[in-house]
Formats: C-alpha cells, structure tokens, sequence
C-alpha cells in the first residue's frame, strides 16, 4: 500500500506499519497527452489522495461522493474479509483547483463504502451536493468510466496530496496480487514512468483519450519482497508468484458503476461485482 501520513490517533492504532510521507513540491513524471488532465476535482486528504467522483446521468443535486483508497479510511486498515457499508464520518479534506492550490475544505458525513478485499477502495458521502460545489467553486467531479480499461491506455495519476501529476501508460491487468493478508483482483500494474510514492494513495487514475476516471492509485513494491506490506506479489491463474521490485498498481473502478443507483451504493443489483458485508 501507498502508505498515508495519519494524524496522531490513526498514527497510534497503525504504529506498527512504516508509513511514507508525501514528497514536497513534486513535478509531473511527464508532459504531453491528448486530453487535458489538471488537478480539478482532486483532493488532499492530508496524506492521501483522492477525488471526486460521479456516474453518469446520476443527480446533481444529491450529496457529492468522494473517492480513495480503502486503506486511507479514517478508522484504519479494514481487515481481510471486512466491507463497511454506511458508517458515519467526520472527515475533512481540501478541494483542489486545477492548478492543485487549495480551493475549499469539504466534509464527509459518511462511508458509504469502504473495503480492502478484491479491491481497494473507500467511498464517502459528502456534506454538500454537487451542484453546490460547481456554483461555490467551480469544480465538476471525475466520471466514472462503467467499462474495464485495457493494456496499453495512456493515463495519469493526479496525486492531489503530492500536487504531482504522473504520465504513462497501464502496463497489464494482473489476475491476482498480494500484499500481507489483503488479496486484490485484476489490479492494474502501470509502466515504470508513473513512478508513484507515498501520498499517491488514492489518487485517480485518468484515461487520457476520455478524461474519466478509471482507477485508482494504491500501491507499490519498494524492496522487492515477497507478497509482504509495501511490496505486493502477482499471481497469475496458475498460481505462480511474480514479485516485481518497484512495481506500482492500482484497482479498477468500473466495478462501481455495477453496483451504485444514482449516487448510492446498491449491492444488491444483479452483476455487482463488489464484496458484500459477511451475514
């Protein structure tokens, strides 16, 4: 995982685990796309990255929902097996401009979803609509793309907490990939050029021909070991373990088109393909 600098009583309960700070003033890992992606609609999550996001034809005038990684959840590390569905929040994070200065402090009211099995992914539930955040602000969220992307997509990596865009290509969709006790499913590897570090966790993984968001950022292998913390392993169908020092991935997000209504998540639709809460 791209771990995320915490405040003092998240930094308490994950004391055991090595977290990287975000890196200052970072600069773009590479220029030029054929779709202009800039910092709109991100956020800073003060260690993490993530942001705002839509599907299409869902209301503007319901609550705005943002987007990050399951491991950057406020209460800690869900646990393998662990999905947490409509648990209340007092997050706080900043809305960024497209230049990545900060525009406002927006509010999460809850976690409509949250996991770190199969995927990596928390879904939070604002205290504003987005309507009123394109009338106060100006900004418009990331649309979620209901299709899987393919090998060979150029994207970027829009860290808001880093104010660092990287450039580059998905590399390959891995069937498996291991990182401590967490398995996740098809995870996008991405070429070397998106040499992402801590505080990219959560940051929104763009195709560059559409603009729509396709994934998200999450995590890396550092010291090139085994299927431990920081340093996740392939599997392939076989089984067959692959460890590829300084490998960095992501999850994909089509998945959430399958298993939302509108704005809210709807795990009981026919073909949703997100882990459900045991019982």
């Amino acid at each position: 995982m791209r771990k995320r600098a915490c405040g003092a009583a998240l930094g308490a309960l994950l004391a055991a685990v090595t977290l990287l700070a975000p890196m200052a003033g970072g600069a773009s890992a590479a220029t030029g796309a054929a779709k202009k992606i800039d910092f709109s609609g991100t956020v800073d999550l003060g260690g993490c990255s993530g942001s705002l996001v839509k599907l299409a034809g869902a209301p503007t005038a319901g609550p705005a929902l943002m987007l990050t990684n399951g491991h950057c959840y406020e209460g800690g590390f869900p646990q393998p097996g662990e999905v947490l569905v409509d648990k209340p929040s007092t997050l706080d994070f900043s809305l960024l401009a497209p230049d990545g200065q900060k525009k406002a402090t927006l509010h999460a009211t809850k976690v409509s979803y949250a996991t770190m099995t199969d995927t990596d992914i928390t879904l939070y539930e604002l205290s504003v609509s987005y309507d009123r955040i394109k009338y106060r602000y100006g900004i418009s969220p990331l649309e979620i793309s209901p299709t899987p992307p393919a090998a060979g997509t150029a994207v970027k990596v829009v860290a808001g907490a880093l104010k660092t865009i990287y450039s580059c290509d998905i590399d390959a969709i891995v069937h498996r990939l291991k990182e401590g006790e967490w398995i996740t499913k098809d995870s996008i590897r991405l070429t070397s050029a998106c040499d992402t570090v801590g505080g990219t966790s959560g940051a929104p993984i763009e195709d560059v021909a559409t603009g729509k968001l396709i994934g998200i950022n999450n995590t890396g292998n550092d010291n090139g070991e085994r299927c431990t913390e920081g340093n996740p392993c392939e599997i392939d169908e076989s089984g067959a373990v692959t460890v590829r020092k300084g490998g960095k991935y992501g999850q994909q997000t089509y998945q959430l088109a399958g298993c939302m209504t509108g704005s809210a998540i709807n795990l009981e639709l026919p073909g949703c393909l997100l882990p459900k809460p045991a019982g």
